[in-house]
């Protein structure tokens, strides 16, 4: 359990707090690059900002407040012009680095443009990256965007999956060091919403936690299962500071306010060998439902959506002193523990390199992070051993992961993997076998 103060110190992200200032301090994930396809401007909060995302006419991301410094109009109600957006209240114009650019009737009455040049509203660098929006909220210089190794594979069909999700942040995250909940909270909680008179699937009996530059591998060991297990001897990344990898895909849980977390699902699904060569030309990004329209319970069916529930059910900010900690929670006692000597350390030294930051370009080429099914990946299967894969053999079913699917975004990898798929109500995932 935790102090009332120090579940503050985790939770609380606005400006000038310790962990806001902290995850600054990253490139945090905070839209998909298709969603300025069909429209140039949206409205976000990212930790607690009010901010306006926006594509101008020449191509340029550009993410700056939401209100204009002129007289507070809404900026998101302006326009796009080939460099910047433009006020729609006196036509001020901003770049995305915030220098003002016009503005038609002072620049009228005084050509030189000396209030001109004094005005600048507040912009943060954004920079498009495998199908998705970067944002840096930190002190210049920014670090390197990580150009993590999967990104950078061949012949799959990925896809942004989005959910706005009603809770803090660090709940989310905490999920992301704490192996036993995918026995109870996908696996056996799948069985049972289908039956009451099913088998439990096996069960956890040894965990470890080995900590590394860019965060945590969680491995674990269930019933059944010999030690060169995949998950025994290679395992899955709490990746730091708010993401979780599992090989073939990334989670994110970045910050809106202190009350909500943008959830962000990048996944990457091989196609089959017999499917090669595949180029996706275009990422799509989705929003997918939390909530079934008609009952208005929590969708339970998908992966993510399972996850949702027991983040949300903790509280809007969990209240951890009360928690009862066991030896499943090693790992997340672990991270608590590095959060706060972090936040320390740059209390203290504002110099300090925050964990996992990195620097150097030439260091930023395929960065890579341990993957249970990294060969699989990179080589290929074709298809009927790509089915039988206990990790990448649902995902050529069904999407599994979160529920909402668009049709057209179900299509095109229908298309990309040459199969139709199953439409199934409930998925076996993996561990979901004796």
């Amino acid at each position: 359990m935790l102090s009332e103060e120090k579940n503050r110190t985790l939770t609380q992200v606005g400006p000038g707090t310790p962990m806001g200032d902290y995850l600054r301090r990253y490139w945090q994930p905070i839209a998909g690059e298709s969603e300025f396809d069909d429209k140039p401007i949206k409205t976000l909060t990212l930790m607690g900002e009010d901010l306006v995302l926006y594509k101008d006419l020449g191509g340029t991301f550009g993410l700056m407040d939401r209100r204009c410094p002129h007289r507070n109009a809404d900026m998101s109600y302006g326009y796009v012009e080939q460099s910047g957006l433009r006020c729609s209240y006196h036509g001020w114009q901003f770049d995305q680095k915030g220098g003002c650019l016009h503005q038609p009737y002072e620049d009228t009455c005084d050509p030189t443009g000396r209030m001109r040049a004094k005005t600048r509203i507040k912009a943060y660098p954004v920079v498009a990256k495998a199908g998705l929006l970067w944002a840096y909220l930190g002190p210049l210089p920014a670090p390197q965007l990580p150009d993590w190794e999967l990104f950078n594979y061949k012949n799959g069909f990925a896809q942004v999956v989005c959910a706005e999700i009603p809770c803090n942040w660090f709940q989310c995250q905490e999920n992301s060091i704490d192996p036993v909940h995918f026995e109870w909270t996908h696996n056996n909680w799948t069985l049972r919403q289908q039956s009451d008179d099913v088998d439990y699937v096996p069960t956890h009996l040894q965990l470890a936690f080995d900590e590394f530059d860019h965060g945590f591998v969680y491995r674990r060991l269930r019933e059944g299962e010999a030690s060169d297990d995949v998950m025994w001897n290679v395992g899955r990344v709490t990746l730091w500071p708010n993401g979780f990898y599992l090989g073939h895909h990334f989670e994110w849980r970045v910050p809106i306010d202190d009350h909500r977390t943008l959830s962000i699902l990048w996944v990457f699904s091989r196609v089959p060998t017999e499917q090669e060569p595949y180029v996706q030309e275009k990422i799509p990004t989705w929003y997918g439902p939390i909530k079934d329209p008609v009952t208005g319970r929590w969708i339970t069916s998908h992966v993510a959506n399972q996850d949702f529930v027991v983040w949300v059910g903790q509280g809007e900010i969990t209240d951890r002193t009360r928690e009862h900690l066991g030896q499943s929670d090693r790992g997340i006692v672990m991270m608590r523990r590095r959060f706060f000597e972090e936040l320390d350390a740059l209390r203290e030294d504002p110099a300090h390199i925050p964990k996992g930051l990195i620097l150097d370009p030439e260091k930023n080429r395929d960065v890579y992070l341990p993957s249970a099914c990294r060969d699989e990946l990179i080589q290929g299967l074709p298809r009927e051993q790509l089915a039988a894969h206990p990790l990448l053999g649902p995902y050529l079913k069904d999407f599994f992961g979160q529920a909402g699917q668009p049709p057209q975004v179900r299509a095109a990898y229908e298309e990309a993997v040459g199969q139709k798929m199953s439409g199934a109500q409930f998925f076996a995932v993996h561990g979901s076998r004796r």
